[in-house]
């Protein structure tokens, strides 16, 4: 399954397009950081035979902003997982439907995951507890996984309406999206198939 872009519009895309380049930035930075922080260490200790004290701690954070930052990236680029082989046999309209269904749900579980994880951020704050290395707030490590699934259950949401739009014949599998085929054969078949759905009605 290969997804192709479309041109995003209205005041959603343009928020859509805000959030996407501040993704992009922050995972950009949290993997050079962890690269340049895992390589100083390394450094650090076989050379000066001293390792940087706040180094595993630093990775773990900037892990976990990585992991819930990309959430919603790959939501955004249409890379998630997906069992697709009923779908995939539907007639477009089907697909279509489906995909709001599917899309809207999955935007409601992310919301309440979302709101959970914000209540266990606030009893982290309010407890005070700090980091060991670099005695930071240790709520501060929490609060991306809140923001990674709000921002997966908003690119869900955003999908769910893209597909609201039953005049259009392609299915989008995240906002800006398009569901499609890379191998041409898988395509061909495709389409031989909803075209012999269709002389057959």
């Amino acid at each position: 399954m290969q997804t192709t872009t479309s041109t995003p519009f209205g005041f959603l895309g343009k928020i859509d397009a805000v959030i996407g380049r501040t993704e992009v930035w922050i995972l950009g930075w949290g993997i050079i950081l962890m690269a340049v922080n895992t390589i100083a260490n390394v450094f650090g200790r076989y050379v000066f035979d001293q390792s940087i004290y706040f180094s595993e701690e630093l990775n773990e954070f900037l892990i976990v902003i990585v992991t819930f930052m990309g959430l919603g990236y790959a939501t955004r680029k249409g890379i998630h997982i997906r069992m697709s082989a009923i779908y995939d046999a539907l007639p477009i309209k089907l697909r279509k439907g489906l995909m709001v269904v599917i899309a809207a749900t999955t935007a409601l579980v992310m919301a309440v995951l979302a709101w959970y994880a914000l209540e266990y951020v606030q009893k982290v704050a309010s407890r005070g507890r700090i980091t060991p290395a670099l005695q930071l707030p240790l709520y501060l490590t929490y609060v991306w996984v809140v923001i990674g699934l709000t921002l997966a259950s908003f690119q869900y949401l955003l999908t769910a309406i893209r597909n609201l739009n039953f005049a259009e014949e392609d299915v989008y599998v995240s906002y800006l999206e398009v569901d499609s085929y890379e191998d041409p054969e898988t395509a061909a078949a495709i389409q031989r198939y909803e075209e012999s759905t269709e002389a057959n009605k």
